[in-house]
């Protein structure tokens, strides 16, 4: 683990930091390749209930991918492709986590570093955020799962605001269309996120990754036809779980559950 991308473990949540405060969090290419790897790791972390995602200091979530990569990874398509390997992978491992994750944002949270907040499930920003995907003023693109992404959480028109201006948006107009699910006082930011955190930490982990299996289907196929079977039985299948039963007795007795993940 490089001291760029810092990685700390407590009470069932794992903190990813984005450490490079004097460039604003800006992202280079070890950089996501670390993230990839955390990511898969936490995945497979049996004590890791609830994943923060956050940036080093209040000045920045992270200002995107570093600039300096630019002309030794993205100087022709075919170095691009190399590096949007790293850029996409780090992205898809975070929305893949089976375990709710939490974007804490204070200040900048810019380009790659606001295309990283999409691929998470919660977004709380400090009311000191900023935000944007200013790629036209670079003359790239954002990739397929990038819009996805996008388009999903704040539809296609704000979306294509936000890419065919390249403007900044601030926290009000962040929340009005759906970008962050909710902005706090910047002092309160870290409190009421860990806060939330411990909360879920909790909860059924069958219900949680679950959850997040049936919004994927739902988001890949409104329609709901052709699902497969193991698709169509899954909202059933916690009733089988040890965790259902817990859950169902600690209702009963009127105390906290104590969920297994099984």
């Amino acid at each position: 683990m490089t001291d760029e991308i810092l990685l700390e473990k407590r009470d069932g949540v794992a903190t990813i930091t984005i450490n490079r405060p004097t460039q604003r969090n800006a992202i280079n290419y070890p950089g996501w390749l670390e993230l990839h790897r955390i990511a898969v790791d936490l995945e497979h972390d049996p004590d890791t209930k609830v994943v923060v995602l956050t940036g080093a200091g209040d000045a920045a979530f992270s200002s995107g991918a570093d600039i300096k990569d630019f002309e030794l990874y993205r100087n022709s398509a075919a170095k691009a492709k190399m590096y949007a390997a790293a850029f996409e992978g780090a992205m898809d491992a975070v929305e893949a986590l089976s375990k709710p994750t939490i974007c804490l944002i204070k200040g900048f949270c810019v380009g790659g570093g606001c295309e990283l907040t999409l691929a998470a499930d919660i977004r709380i920003a400090a009311d000191n955020s900023k935000f944007g995907i200013p790629v036209a003023k670079l003359g790239i693109l954002v990739g397929y799962s990038e819009m996805r992404r996008l388009v999903n959480l704040v539809g296609p028109g704000n979306a294509s605001y936000i890419l065919l201006t390249g403007r900044m948006w601030d926290t009000a107009e962040a929340l009005r269309v759906g970008l962050v699910s909710l902005v706090v006082p910047l002092a309160q930011a870290h409190d009421f996120t860990y806060g939330l955190a411990n909360e879920m930490t909790k909860l059924a982990p069958l219900s949680q990754g679950r959850h997040k299996r049936i919004m994927r289907t739902v988001l890949s196929n409104p329609s709901l036809e052709g699902l497969t079977p193991e698709e169509k039985a899954l909202p059933l299948t916690n009733f089988d779980s040890e965790d259902f039963h817990e859950g169902r007795r600690a209702f009963v007795e009127r105390r906290p559950p104590q969920f297994k993940g099984r």
